[in-house]
Protein backbone atom coordinates (compact mmCIF):
# COMPACT_ATOMS: atom_id res chain seq x y z
CA UNK A 1 0.00 0.00 0.00
CA UNK A 2 1.39 3.47 -0.96
CA UNK A 3 2.47 5.82 1.80
CA UNK A 4 0.49 9.03 1.32
CA UNK A 5 1.74 10.74 4.49
CA UNK A 6 4.24 13.02 2.64
CA UNK A 7 2.70 16.18 1.18
CA UNK A 8 2.59 16.40 -2.58
CA UNK A 9 5.23 18.78 -3.93
CA UNK A 10 4.33 21.62 -6.22
CA UNK A 11 5.52 21.43 -9.81
CA UNK A 12 7.57 24.55 -9.04
CA UNK A 13 9.89 22.39 -6.94
CA UNK A 14 10.97 20.51 -10.07
CA UNK A 15 11.45 23.58 -12.25
CA UNK A 16 14.88 23.39 -13.94
CA UNK A 17 17.44 25.92 -12.75
CA UNK A 18 17.63 27.64 -16.11
CA UNK A 19 13.85 28.20 -16.09
CA UNK A 20 13.89 29.40 -12.50
CA UNK A 21 16.60 31.96 -13.31
CA UNK A 22 14.51 33.13 -16.25
CA UNK A 23 11.53 33.71 -13.92
CA UNK A 24 13.74 35.63 -11.49
CA UNK A 25 15.03 37.73 -14.38
CA UNK A 26 11.60 39.35 -14.78
CA UNK A 27 11.15 40.16 -11.09
CA UNK A 28 12.11 43.49 -9.55
CA UNK A 29 14.45 43.62 -6.54
CA UNK A 30 11.69 43.47 -3.94
CA UNK A 31 9.97 40.45 -5.50
CA UNK A 32 13.31 38.70 -5.97
CA UNK A 33 14.17 39.09 -2.30
CA UNK A 34 10.75 37.75 -1.29
CA UNK A 35 11.01 34.80 -3.67
CA UNK A 36 14.45 33.96 -2.28
CA UNK A 37 12.81 33.19 1.11
CA UNK A 38 10.75 30.30 -0.32
CA UNK A 39 13.47 27.62 -0.19
CA UNK A 40 17.20 27.05 -0.57
CA UNK A 41 16.90 26.37 -4.29
CA UNK A 42 15.20 29.71 -4.84
CA UNK A 43 17.72 31.43 -2.59
CA UNK A 44 20.58 30.08 -4.74
CA UNK A 45 18.75 31.28 -7.84
CA UNK A 46 18.85 34.77 -6.33
CA UNK A 47 22.67 34.58 -6.40
CA UNK A 48 22.88 33.61 -10.07
CA UNK A 49 25.40 35.93 -11.77
CA UNK A 50 23.19 36.25 -14.88
CA UNK A 51 20.60 38.17 -12.84
CA UNK A 52 23.02 40.93 -11.86
CA UNK A 53 25.00 41.60 -15.01
CA UNK A 54 22.93 44.60 -16.10
CA UNK A 55 21.63 47.37 -13.80
CA UNK A 56 20.07 50.82 -14.17
CA UNK A 57 20.15 53.28 -11.26
CA UNK A 58 17.87 56.32 -11.42
CA UNK A 59 18.42 59.50 -9.42
CA UNK A 60 15.28 61.66 -9.42
CA UNK A 61 15.55 65.39 -8.79
CA UNK A 62 12.33 65.41 -6.79
CA UNK A 63 11.96 61.83 -5.58
CA UNK A 64 8.84 60.41 -4.00
CA UNK A 65 9.12 57.98 -1.11
CA UNK A 66 8.69 55.04 -3.48
CA UNK A 67 11.46 56.32 -5.76
CA UNK A 68 13.76 56.90 -2.80
CA UNK A 69 13.26 53.31 -1.67
CA UNK A 70 13.84 52.13 -5.25
CA UNK A 71 17.14 54.02 -5.38
CA UNK A 72 18.29 52.71 -2.00
CA UNK A 73 17.43 49.16 -3.05
CA UNK A 74 19.26 49.51 -6.38
CA UNK A 75 22.38 50.85 -4.67
CA UNK A 76 22.34 48.07 -2.09
CA UNK A 77 22.00 45.34 -4.67
CA UNK A 78 24.67 46.79 -6.93
CA UNK A 79 27.10 46.79 -4.01
CA UNK A 80 26.10 43.30 -2.93
CA UNK A 81 26.29 41.74 -6.39
CA UNK A 82 28.77 44.18 -7.94
CA UNK A 83 31.27 41.44 -8.70
CA UNK A 84 28.86 40.15 -11.36
CA UNK A 85 28.05 43.54 -12.87
CA UNK A 86 28.91 44.00 -16.57
CA UNK A 87 26.58 46.79 -17.75
CA UNK A 88 25.84 49.82 -15.57
CA UNK A 89 23.61 52.76 -16.46
CA UNK A 90 23.26 55.75 -14.14
CA UNK A 91 20.45 58.20 -14.93
CA UNK A 92 20.25 61.69 -13.49
CA UNK A 93 16.66 62.88 -13.97
CA UNK A 94 15.61 66.52 -13.53
CA UNK A 95 18.24 67.76 -11.06
CA UNK A 96 17.13 71.09 -9.63
CA UNK A 97 19.47 72.25 -6.85
CA UNK A 98 23.10 72.39 -5.77
CA UNK A 99 22.25 70.29 -2.70
CA UNK A 100 20.92 67.52 -4.95
CA UNK A 101 23.98 67.49 -7.23
CA UNK A 102 26.21 67.39 -4.14
CA UNK A 103 24.31 64.37 -2.85
CA UNK A 104 24.40 62.74 -6.28
CA UNK A 105 28.17 63.23 -6.44
CA UNK A 106 28.75 61.73 -3.00
CA UNK A 107 26.54 58.72 -3.74
CA UNK A 108 28.05 57.98 -7.14
CA UNK A 109 31.59 58.48 -5.84
CA UNK A 110 30.94 55.91 -3.11
CA UNK A 111 29.38 53.50 -5.58
CA UNK A 112 32.22 53.76 -8.11
CA UNK A 113 34.80 53.44 -5.35
CA UNK A 114 33.13 50.26 -4.12
CA UNK A 115 32.97 48.75 -7.62
CA UNK A 116 36.60 49.67 -8.25
CA UNK A 117 37.81 48.07 -5.02
CA UNK A 118 35.98 44.82 -5.64
CA UNK A 119 37.20 44.53 -9.24
CA UNK A 120 33.83 44.27 -10.98
CA UNK A 121 33.64 42.91 -14.53
CA UNK A 122 32.21 46.12 -15.97
CA UNK A 123 32.42 46.36 -19.76
CA UNK A 124 29.72 49.00 -20.34
CA UNK A 125 29.11 52.31 -18.54
CA UNK A 126 26.42 54.87 -19.41
CA UNK A 127 26.01 58.19 -17.60
CA UNK A 128 24.03 60.49 -19.88
CA UNK A 129 22.82 64.09 -19.57
CA UNK A 130 24.92 65.13 -16.57
CA UNK A 131 24.88 68.72 -17.92
CA UNK A 132 27.84 69.73 -15.81
CA UNK A 133 27.81 73.26 -17.22
CA UNK A 134 24.59 74.12 -15.34
CA UNK A 135 24.75 76.45 -12.34
CA UNK A 136 23.38 73.74 -10.03
CA UNK A 137 26.85 72.18 -10.23
CA UNK A 138 29.17 74.16 -7.96
CA UNK A 139 32.70 74.37 -9.30
CA UNK A 140 34.19 72.37 -6.42
CA UNK A 141 31.57 69.61 -6.67
CA UNK A 142 31.95 69.47 -10.45
CA UNK A 143 35.73 69.14 -10.18
CA UNK A 144 35.48 66.42 -7.54
CA UNK A 145 32.91 64.50 -9.57
CA UNK A 146 35.07 64.57 -12.72
CA UNK A 147 38.08 63.45 -10.67
CA UNK A 148 36.10 60.53 -9.18
CA UNK A 149 34.82 59.47 -12.60
CA UNK A 150 38.29 59.75 -14.15
CA UNK A 151 39.75 57.58 -11.37
CA UNK A 152 37.10 54.92 -11.96
CA UNK A 153 37.60 54.97 -15.75
CA UNK A 154 41.32 54.49 -15.19
CA UNK A 155 40.64 51.41 -13.05
CA UNK A 156 38.24 49.98 -15.64
CA UNK A 157 40.25 50.98 -18.72
CA UNK A 158 41.61 47.51 -19.49
CA UNK A 159 38.15 45.92 -19.62
CA UNK A 160 35.70 48.70 -20.51
CA UNK A 161 34.32 48.26 -24.03
CA UNK A 162 31.51 50.86 -24.14
CA UNK A 163 31.29 54.36 -22.66
CA UNK A 164 28.35 56.74 -23.03
CA UNK A 165 28.79 60.25 -21.61
CA UNK A 166 26.31 61.95 -23.91
CA UNK A 167 25.26 65.38 -22.67
CA UNK A 168 28.04 65.76 -20.07
CA UNK A 169 28.75 69.35 -21.21
CA UNK A 170 32.33 69.64 -19.95
CA UNK A 171 35.18 71.93 -20.87
CA UNK A 172 37.79 70.84 -23.38
CA UNK A 173 40.33 70.12 -20.65
CA UNK A 174 37.84 68.19 -18.50
CA UNK A 175 36.61 66.16 -21.46
CA UNK A 176 40.12 65.19 -22.53
CA UNK A 177 40.98 64.29 -18.93
CA UNK A 178 38.06 61.85 -18.82
CA UNK A 179 38.86 60.33 -22.22
CA UNK A 180 42.57 60.10 -21.39
CA UNK A 181 41.67 58.09 -18.30
CA UNK A 182 40.79 55.20 -20.60
CA UNK A 183 44.42 54.97 -21.72
CA UNK A 184 46.27 55.94 -18.54
CA UNK A 185 47.53 52.45 -17.75
CA UNK A 186 48.76 51.43 -21.21
CA UNK A 187 48.88 54.74 -23.13
CA UNK A 188 46.57 53.00 -25.65
CA UNK A 189 42.83 52.33 -25.35
CA UNK A 190 41.07 49.43 -27.09
CA UNK A 191 37.55 50.48 -26.16
CA UNK A 192 35.25 49.82 -29.14
CA UNK A 193 32.32 52.26 -28.68
CA UNK A 194 32.22 55.81 -27.33
CA UNK A 195 29.30 58.24 -27.27
CA UNK A 196 30.51 61.80 -26.74
CA UNK A 197 27.57 63.58 -28.37
CA UNK A 198 27.08 66.94 -26.61
CA UNK A 199 30.01 65.90 -24.42
CA UNK A 200 31.68 69.28 -24.69
CA UNK A 201 30.07 72.58 -23.73
CA UNK A 202 28.30 74.70 -26.33
CA UNK A 203 30.29 76.91 -28.71
CA UNK A 204 33.63 75.06 -28.33
CA UNK A 205 35.63 74.70 -31.60
CA UNK A 206 36.96 71.30 -30.59
CA UNK A 207 38.15 70.65 -34.15
CA UNK A 208 41.08 73.08 -33.67
CA UNK A 209 42.34 71.57 -30.39
CA UNK A 210 45.65 69.71 -30.48
CA UNK A 211 44.82 68.39 -27.00
CA UNK A 212 41.71 66.69 -28.39
CA UNK A 213 43.69 65.26 -31.31
CA UNK A 214 46.33 63.82 -28.98
CA UNK A 215 43.58 62.29 -26.87
CA UNK A 216 41.80 60.66 -29.81
CA UNK A 217 45.08 59.24 -31.13
CA UNK A 218 45.15 56.88 -28.13
CA UNK A 219 42.05 54.98 -29.28
CA UNK A 220 43.14 52.11 -31.50
CA UNK A 221 40.10 49.87 -32.01
CA UNK A 222 37.04 52.08 -32.32
CA UNK A 223 34.03 50.43 -33.94
CA UNK A 224 31.34 53.05 -33.25
CA UNK A 225 32.01 56.72 -32.46
CA UNK A 226 29.18 59.16 -31.74
CA UNK A 227 30.12 62.83 -31.50
CA UNK A 228 29.41 66.37 -32.73
CA UNK A 229 30.51 67.94 -35.97
CA UNK A 230 32.42 70.60 -34.01
CA UNK A 231 34.95 67.81 -33.35
CA UNK A 232 35.49 66.95 -37.04
CA UNK A 233 38.70 68.01 -38.75
CA UNK A 234 41.17 66.66 -41.28
CA UNK A 235 43.42 65.80 -38.34
CA UNK A 236 40.72 63.73 -36.61
CA UNK A 237 39.88 61.83 -39.81
CA UNK A 238 43.58 61.09 -40.33
CA UNK A 239 43.83 59.82 -36.73
CA UNK A 240 40.84 57.51 -37.23
CA UNK A 241 42.34 56.28 -40.49
CA UNK A 242 45.70 55.55 -38.88
CA UNK A 243 44.51 53.90 -35.66
CA UNK A 244 40.99 52.51 -36.12
CA UNK A 245 40.45 51.94 -39.85
CA UNK A 246 40.65 48.15 -39.39
CA UNK A 247 37.70 48.17 -36.97
CA UNK A 248 35.69 51.34 -37.65
CA UNK A 249 32.11 50.68 -38.78
CA UNK A 250 29.96 53.64 -37.75
CA UNK A 251 30.33 57.38 -37.20
CA UNK A 252 27.25 59.13 -35.78
CA UNK A 253 27.68 62.88 -36.22
CA UNK A 254 25.37 65.53 -34.78
CA UNK A 255 25.48 69.09 -36.09
CA UNK A 256 23.58 71.62 -33.97
CA UNK A 257 22.93 75.26 -34.75
CA UNK A 258 24.73 76.33 -31.54
CA UNK A 259 27.89 74.36 -32.30
CA UNK A 260 30.59 75.99 -34.45
CA UNK A 261 30.71 74.24 -37.82
CA UNK A 262 32.52 76.67 -40.09
CA UNK A 263 35.70 74.60 -40.35
CA UNK A 264 36.93 73.40 -43.73
CA UNK A 265 37.20 69.61 -44.01
CA UNK A 266 38.59 68.31 -47.28
CA UNK A 267 36.84 65.60 -49.22
CA UNK A 268 40.18 63.87 -49.67
CA UNK A 269 40.38 63.26 -45.91
CA UNK A 270 36.99 61.54 -45.99
CA UNK A 271 37.97 59.59 -49.12
CA UNK A 272 41.21 58.35 -47.52
CA UNK A 273 39.33 57.23 -44.39
CA UNK A 274 36.60 55.48 -46.41
CA UNK A 275 39.23 53.71 -48.51
CA UNK A 276 41.05 52.35 -45.45
CA UNK A 277 37.80 51.58 -43.58
CA UNK A 278 35.61 49.80 -46.16
CA UNK A 279 32.93 48.88 -43.58
CA UNK A 280 32.40 52.54 -42.59
CA UNK A 281 28.91 54.07 -42.55
CA UNK A 282 28.27 57.67 -41.51
CA UNK A 283 25.00 58.90 -40.01
CA UNK A 284 24.33 62.65 -39.88
CA UNK A 285 21.86 64.36 -37.54
CA UNK A 286 21.26 68.05 -38.24
CA UNK A 287 19.31 70.23 -35.82
CA UNK A 288 18.30 73.64 -37.20
CA UNK A 289 21.22 73.54 -39.63
CA UNK A 290 19.14 73.75 -42.78
CA UNK A 291 20.62 76.30 -45.19
CA UNK A 292 22.01 74.79 -48.37
CA UNK A 293 25.39 76.52 -48.20
CA UNK A 294 25.94 75.29 -44.62
CA UNK A 295 24.96 71.74 -45.50
CA UNK A 296 27.03 71.72 -48.70
CA UNK A 297 30.16 72.50 -46.70
CA UNK A 298 29.51 69.44 -44.50
CA UNK A 299 27.87 66.84 -46.76
CA UNK A 300 30.75 66.08 -49.09
CA UNK A 301 30.30 63.49 -51.82
CA UNK A 302 33.24 61.42 -50.55
CA UNK A 303 31.44 60.53 -47.30
CA UNK A 304 29.80 57.07 -47.16
CA UNK A 305 26.52 58.41 -45.78
CA UNK A 306 24.00 55.79 -44.68
CA UNK A 307 21.52 58.04 -42.83
CA UNK A 308 20.58 61.73 -42.84
CA UNK A 309 18.24 63.47 -40.42
CA UNK A 310 17.32 67.12 -40.98
CA UNK A 311 15.23 68.70 -38.24
CA UNK A 312 14.13 72.32 -38.15
CA UNK A 313 12.54 71.80 -34.70
CA UNK A 314 9.46 73.85 -35.64
CA UNK A 315 11.56 76.94 -36.41
CA UNK A 316 10.58 78.58 -39.68
CA UNK A 317 13.18 80.70 -41.49
CA UNK A 318 12.25 82.65 -44.64
CA UNK A 319 15.94 82.80 -45.63
CA UNK A 320 16.22 79.13 -46.50
CA UNK A 321 14.52 76.76 -48.87
CA UNK A 322 14.75 72.97 -48.81
CA UNK A 323 14.48 72.47 -52.54
CA UNK A 324 18.22 72.87 -53.46
CA UNK A 325 19.17 70.35 -50.79
CA UNK A 326 16.72 67.77 -52.13
CA UNK A 327 17.65 68.29 -55.78
CA UNK A 328 21.37 69.07 -55.72
CA UNK A 329 22.88 67.76 -52.48
CA UNK A 330 21.22 64.56 -51.28
CA UNK A 331 21.10 62.80 -54.69
CA UNK A 332 24.90 62.49 -54.47
CA UNK A 333 24.27 59.64 -52.01
CA UNK A 334 21.92 57.69 -54.30
CA UNK A 335 24.10 54.58 -54.02
CA UNK A 336 24.56 54.52 -50.21
CA UNK A 337 21.68 56.35 -48.48
CA UNK A 338 19.40 53.95 -46.58
CA UNK A 339 17.55 56.19 -44.12
CA UNK A 340 16.16 59.71 -44.55
CA UNK A 341 14.39 61.82 -41.92
CA UNK A 342 13.03 65.29 -42.74
CA UNK A 343 11.23 67.29 -40.05
CA UNK A 344 10.56 70.64 -41.68
CA UNK A 345 8.49 73.72 -40.97
CA UNK A 346 9.38 76.06 -43.75
CA UNK A 347 6.78 78.62 -44.74
CA UNK A 348 4.45 76.18 -46.51
CA UNK A 349 7.06 75.15 -49.09
CA UNK A 350 5.62 72.21 -51.06
CA UNK A 351 8.22 69.57 -51.87
CA UNK A 352 6.20 66.76 -53.47
CA UNK A 353 8.03 66.43 -56.78
CA UNK A 354 11.53 66.96 -55.39
CA UNK A 355 11.06 64.48 -52.56
CA UNK A 356 9.53 61.81 -54.78
CA UNK A 357 12.35 62.15 -57.30
CA UNK A 358 14.91 61.84 -54.50
CA UNK A 359 13.29 58.66 -53.16
CA UNK A 360 13.25 57.10 -56.62
CA UNK A 361 16.89 57.98 -57.25
CA UNK A 362 18.15 56.48 -53.96
CA UNK A 363 18.37 52.80 -54.86
CA UNK A 364 19.09 51.59 -51.29
CA UNK A 365 16.63 53.80 -49.38
CA UNK A 366 14.64 51.68 -46.91
CA UNK A 367 13.39 54.19 -44.32
CA UNK A 368 11.58 57.45 -44.97
CA UNK A 369 10.24 59.74 -42.25
CA UNK A 370 8.86 63.12 -43.30
CA UNK A 371 7.11 65.88 -41.40
CA UNK A 372 6.52 68.61 -43.96
CA UNK A 373 4.06 70.51 -46.09
CA UNK A 374 3.00 67.95 -48.69
CA UNK A 375 -0.12 67.30 -50.67
CA UNK A 376 -2.04 64.13 -49.86
CA UNK A 377 -1.60 62.94 -53.45
CA UNK A 378 2.12 62.61 -52.73
CA UNK A 379 1.32 59.48 -50.73
CA UNK A 380 -0.61 57.96 -53.62
CA UNK A 381 2.26 58.64 -56.03
CA UNK A 382 4.82 57.24 -53.57
CA UNK A 383 2.85 54.06 -52.92
CA UNK A 384 2.21 53.57 -56.64
CA UNK A 385 5.94 53.70 -57.32
CA UNK A 386 6.55 51.32 -54.43
CA UNK A 387 3.96 48.91 -55.83
CA UNK A 388 5.75 49.05 -59.19
CA UNK A 389 9.08 48.24 -57.43
CA UNK A 390 10.63 51.54 -58.45
CA UNK A 391 11.83 51.96 -54.85
CA UNK A 392 12.48 49.50 -52.01
CA UNK A 393 11.09 51.38 -49.00
CA UNK A 394 10.10 49.20 -46.06
CA UNK A 395 9.20 52.00 -43.59
CA UNK A 396 7.11 55.07 -44.42
CA UNK A 397 6.27 57.56 -41.66
CA UNK A 398 4.71 60.80 -42.87
CA UNK A 399 3.08 63.71 -41.08
CA UNK A 400 1.47 65.94 -43.70
CA UNK A 401 1.35 69.55 -42.59
CA UNK A 402 -1.53 71.64 -43.90
CA UNK A 403 -2.39 75.31 -43.52
CA UNK A 404 -6.08 74.43 -43.22
CA UNK A 405 -7.72 74.25 -39.81
CA UNK A 406 -10.04 71.43 -40.81
CA UNK A 407 -8.35 68.27 -42.11
CA UNK A 408 -11.34 65.94 -42.59
CA UNK A 409 -11.09 66.09 -46.38
CA UNK A 410 -7.38 65.16 -46.33
CA UNK A 411 -8.06 62.40 -43.80
CA UNK A 412 -10.71 60.88 -46.06
CA UNK A 413 -8.32 60.95 -49.02
CA UNK A 414 -5.68 59.17 -46.93
CA UNK A 415 -8.22 56.49 -46.03
CA UNK A 416 -9.01 56.00 -49.71
CA UNK A 417 -5.31 55.72 -50.53
CA UNK A 418 -4.81 53.18 -47.74
CA UNK A 419 -7.66 51.02 -49.06
CA UNK A 420 -6.25 51.19 -52.57
CA UNK A 421 -2.81 49.95 -51.43
CA UNK A 422 -3.90 47.89 -48.43
CA UNK A 423 -2.46 44.68 -49.87
CA UNK A 424 0.97 46.30 -50.18
CA UNK A 425 0.92 48.15 -46.84
CA UNK A 426 -0.21 45.18 -44.77
CA UNK A 427 2.24 42.73 -46.29
CA UNK A 428 5.41 44.74 -46.94
CA UNK A 429 5.47 48.08 -45.14
CA UNK A 430 5.73 49.69 -41.74
CA UNK A 431 3.30 52.47 -42.57
CA UNK A 432 2.07 55.45 -40.57
CA UNK A 433 0.63 58.58 -42.20
CA UNK A 434 -1.44 61.39 -40.64
CA UNK A 435 -2.35 64.98 -41.37
CA UNK A 436 -1.52 67.84 -39.01
CA UNK A 437 -3.01 71.33 -39.12
CA UNK A 438 -0.46 74.14 -38.84
CA UNK A 439 -3.04 76.90 -39.05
Amino acid sequence: MEDSSEPEQSSWAHLPDVCLRHVFHWLDDRDRSRAALVCKKWMWAMYSPSLWRRRTIKFYGRPSRARTLELQSALWYVKKFGKYLEHLEIRLLNPYSTAFTQKFHMTVRGLLSHLGRYKCRLVSLSMKYLELDRLIWKNAVRAQFIKSLATFLKRMSKQLDYLDLKGARVTLEEGCELLNSLSCLTNVSFISEINIEDFFSFHLPVYSSTLFHRTMSKFHSLVILTFNYNCVSDELLDILREHSAHSLCTLNIKCHIHDPHGQVVWGMSWANLAKRAPKLNVNFFFERVMKHDHLARILLVEIPVRSISLRSCYFSDPDWTMRPTLTNLLPAYWHVLQKLTLELNNDHELLDDELLQLVLSCKRLLFLKVWAFLSVTFMERLLQNRAERKCILTTIEVRIYTARQETSEEDQLLCDIYRKFKYLIDSELNYFVITCSMA
